[in-house]
Formats: structure tokens, sequence, C-alpha cells
């Protein structure tokens, strides 16, 4: 009985499977994660106890931190708090997220008292209108607040604007202020300074300038001079503040906003969006390397998951992609560097203009803008002159690799005649235009099934 064995070859596509398989549901898992609402922060307290939520406000304002304090207001209001107890020590932030905040304040159900605290901190900028909003402002002693005019910031400098676009900002950034400064009893002459001027105040010219309601020196001091206390809610109800042994819970940020947080800040964005992109170039470039496409596929989302939050400038995504266009001119022509130049350039503004932030700091630094840069444009002119190159090698296998190998005949070639010669320690019957003697060099033309087609290497064709 013959037996036979049979040879299962597998095909390209299933090879390929794997790798793109692990990318995919990467991506997947990543995004989901990225979009799953937050899971609850704290228990609920007892039924009929005084509770109050705390919530921090320790870093620049951006669009997590919005949400974060979204869900704490939104939480105080489910469980029916006494009090929003916010800490606040910020430098500032982006402006959108800042007026997010403050009409969830002014909406809030349950009252909100913003504390800047502890000693040494600071409510600038953003951090200056959300301390206005608040049912209470109050202020812990050697802190200071204000510096609240609009500027532009491009790569962490301030960027100089006309005088009309100035006006135009600035007054924008006055009546979002006095549209509930008047409401909140605040002083709106002085808090306009804040503006106009970039006055900032401390925590006693605040006070005596009635913009704030309490100076405290502790949260436990501040909790006792606001029991009993009776204020005036946004919509003018009336609210007396019982709060004479609360309960008192931290909300704190969740691990998704943790992480998320990070993403969404303007340098890790771009670092993530270049990353992504060399990440998949390297992968289409050079194939089977697999590791560039599932660590570009990665930050690619991540990268896009934080454009959908950033108040993105869709002027600097398209000066990125001309720059990535430039750099691949520049592997193919050559320029003498002036591709290259302007690619670095390119892509340096689009990364200053990458993130609009019109009344306050933020954006991408000129520190990370060049950091990502050079090294971007160097591995990619470096990749596609690889790409290019590798086009013109000699074919190494297959029947195109006898293109231009060189034989020895065995058997006199002709026209009329074929012959034999001996080429890579193998016979192959072959022809030639011209005559060639046995012992002759030739060179393979082209190929016709297993016929070579020869010539003379001393023949005038085959001069250089």
């Amino acid at each position: 009985m013959r037996r036979t064995t049979r040879i299962r070859t597998r095909p390209r596509l299933q090879h390929w499977a794997g790798p793109r398989l692990v990318i995919v549901i990467a991506c997947a898992l990543i995004a989901a994660f990225s979009f799953l609402p937050s899971l609850s922060h704290a228990d609920k307290p007892q039924p009929g106890q005084q509770s109050i939520l705390h919530l921090k406000i320790d870093a620049e304002i951006e669009p997590i931190l919005a949400t974060y304090l979204d869900e704490g207001i939104d939480e105080a209001a489910r469980r029916n708090a006494s009090l929003i107890l916010i800490t606040m020590d910020t430098p500032g932030g982006l402006s959108s997220s800042m007026e997010n905040i403050v009409q969830h304040i002014l909406n809030s159900k349950v009252p909100v008292a913003v504390y800047v605290s502890p000693t040494g901190s600071r409510a600038a900028s953003a951090g200056f209108y959300i301390l206005l909003s608040a049912d209470v402002a109050a202020m812990a002693p050697g802190t200071h607040t204000g510096a609240a005019s609009p500027v532009m910031i491009v790569g962490g400098y301030a960027m100089a604007i006309d005088e009309t676009m100035r006006k135009k900002i600035n007054n924008d950034a006055l009546a979002f202020l006095r549209s509930y400064a008047d409401k909140r009893n605040r002083n709106p002459v002085l808090a306009a300074t804040a503006i106009t001027d970039a006055k900032a105040f401390t925590e006693k010219e605040a006070l005596d300038g009635k913009m704030i309601d309490v100076v405290a020196s502790s949260e436990d001091d501040l909790l006792r001079q606001l029991n009993g206390r009776e204020i005036t809610r946004f919509d003018g109800t009336k609210v007396t503040l019982a709060l004479s042994n609360p309960s008192r819970t931290d909300f704190e940020l969740s691990p998704r906003q943790k992480f998320l947080s990070r993403i969404v800040a303007p340098d890790m964005f771009f670092f993530l969006l270049i990353v992504g992109v060399l990440g998949l170039y390297t992968e289409f470039t050079h194939p089977g390397m697999i590791a560039p496409g599932v660590a570009g596929g990665i930050c690619l989302v991540l990268a896009l998951y934080a454009m959908q939050i950033l108040p993105v400038n869709i002027a600097g995504i398209f000066l990125i992609l001309l720059a990535i266009a430039l750099f691949v001119l520049e592997a193919k022509f050559t320029s003498h560097g002036v591709l290259a130049v302007g690619g670095i350039v390119s892509m340096l503004l689009g990364a200053l203009f990458l993130i609009r932030s019109p009344f306050t700091a933020g954006g991408v630094s000129l520190t990370t803008a060049v950091a990502v840069t050079l090294p971007f444009a160097v591995l990619t002119i470096v990749l596609m002159r690889l790409v290019l190159r590798s086009r013109k090698w000699k074919q190494a296998t297959g029947r195109e690799e006898m293109i231009g190998a060189e034989g020895i005949v065995i058997q006199p070639v002709s026209n009329e005649n074929d012959g034999m010669i001996r080429i890579h320690g193998e016979l192959w019957r072959a022809t030639s235009t011209q005559p060639v003697a046995e012992g002759k060099s030739v060179r393979v033309l082209k190929i016709d099934g297993l016929k070579l087609y020869v010539e003379p290497l001393d023949s005038p064709a085959s001069a250089m």
C-alpha cells in the first residue's frame, strides 16, 4: 500500500490574520474603555444624614477635569447632599472646560462652595471665573486669585493680537463674568479689572472688595462659618446651610478619568498622534514588522479619542499632514533639503496651532513640538529612502533572478541550433542571435519556459 504525505501550506492571508486581529482587539478594548461611563465614586450616606461631597481642582482645567466635576455635581444631587465643597488650586486652563464647569455650578441643585486652599494656592485665570460662580466663594490665608485676562497661547508663549481682536475677546469674557457675578452679589466692577488689567487679589483684598464671602483657615473652619448661614441661590431661592455634624466624602477621579486626563493633555495628544502615524507608516512601508503597526494603531485610537474632547484646530491637522507629505517627497526627489525644512516648519506650526484656546493658556508646548518633530522628520525620510532603494535591488529569487546572470557555454550556441550552458551549477538549454563557441561566457537576456536567451559577454551590446 502506497502512503502519501500531504503538505498543507499556510496562505499568506492566514499568516497575517493573527497580528492584525491583535491590533483590532487592542484598539477596540481601548476605545471601549475610553467611552464607558465612570462608575460611582462614593457610597451613599445613611438616610437623613447631612453629607458633604468633596471635589478637587488641583491641576490645569481641561475636559476630563470638567467631566469629573460635572459627574460630582450630579452625584451630589443624586445623594441629596447638603453641600458640594470644591477645593481649588489651579493656574487656569481651557476656556471651554471652564465654561462647562461654571454652567454646572450655576445649575447645581445642591449648594456649591469653592474654597481656594491650602495656603499658597491660587485660583488664577479660569479658576477666577469658577470661584466667583459658586454659591459660597472662600479662600484660605496666603492665597490669591484673579489675573483673568484672556490670552492667546501658542506653544507656551503669549501670542500678540491686534487691538480689535483683543477688545472682542475681553468684552466676551467680561460679559460672561457679569452674566452671573451680579446675581451672586459679587463686585462686578472690581472683578472686571482682573480681566481688563490682569489684576490679581489676595484673600483679604478679595474679601474687602466683596468678591468672596469667607476667609477660612481650614476646611473645618469653613464649615463652622457656613453652618446656619443663609445663602441665595442663583435662581433667587434662599437656603440655610445645616452643617453641624455632616459626613464628608471625597469624590475622586476614577481610574478611567485619571488615564484619560493624561491622554487629553495637549503635549500627550500631539505625541500620540505623531507616534500613531509613524507606527502605521512604518508598518506599511516595511510589512511584517508587526510591532510598529500594533503600537501605532493603539496610539492613533487614543489620539482620535482626545481629538473629540480637545478644541482641535483643523488648520493644525492640515499643517501636520502637509509636513508628512513634504517629508515623503524629500525622500523621493533631490531638493537639497528644501522639502525637509519646509516639512519641519509645517509640522512645528501645526503643533503650535493644534489646540484652540481663545481665553486661557493651553496648547502644545514649543519644547514638545521640537522634540517630536525632528525625530519624526528623520525617521520618515530614512524609511522612505530605504523603501525606494529596495525597489532597485536585483531580484534574489525566482525566474527574474536569472536575468543578467552569467554562465559558461558547454555546447556551442547559435541562432539555428540550441546549445547548453552551465549557470549556477545547472545545465540550461540556450539560444543566441550570435554564435558562441564552447567555453565562452554568456549573459542571460530573458527566459522562455526552460530555454534561456543569451548573448556573449564580449559582444558590442555587452560593452559598458
